[in-house]
């Protein structure tokens, strides 16, 4: 008898663990989790006219002709003189005053500083496409 009471008592403990064993699988009960998603990513307006990083930037004229010249003596191994010139950092926005050819443009930055000054850099009429 005690044999049988204690297979009773263990039939007993296992039915609440085969409980447990359950899938739900009815596609009406359970809402679908919506992906967040994300708003499309729109560039950056570009800025036309502009001096990218690493153009040249002179106050004068001259200044971009001794910087030429600077370039030249360098490859060479002569002797460089003093200018006024400054590479740019970031892209900036510029005004196109006059054009001398194609690797001399004078240029007003943008504001804040608004300088006037000459470049050698390549600037097309048109913007680049994307």
């Amino acid at each position: 008898m005690r044999v049988g009471i204690v297979c009773l008592l263990g039939l007993l403990c296992a039915v609440p663990a085969l409980a447990q064993n359950v899938i739900l699988d009815a596609p009406g009960l359970l809402q679908d989790k919506k992906k967040a998603q994300l708003p499309p990513v729109r560039p950056a307006p570009l800025v036309w006219p502009r001096l990218d990083p690493g153009a040249v930037f002179c106050r004068t004229e001259e200044d971009l002709s001794r910087h030429a010249s600077n370039m030249t003596a360098r490859v060479s191994g002569g002797g460089t003189e003093t200018t006024d010139c400054r590479a740019i950092a970031q892209p900036t926005g510029i005004q196109i005053l006059n054009r001398e050819g194609p690797g001399r443009t004078q240029v007003k930055l943008s504001a804040p500083s608004a300088e006037v000054g000459w470049t050698d850099a390549w600037l097309p009429s048109r913007p680049p496409s994307r």
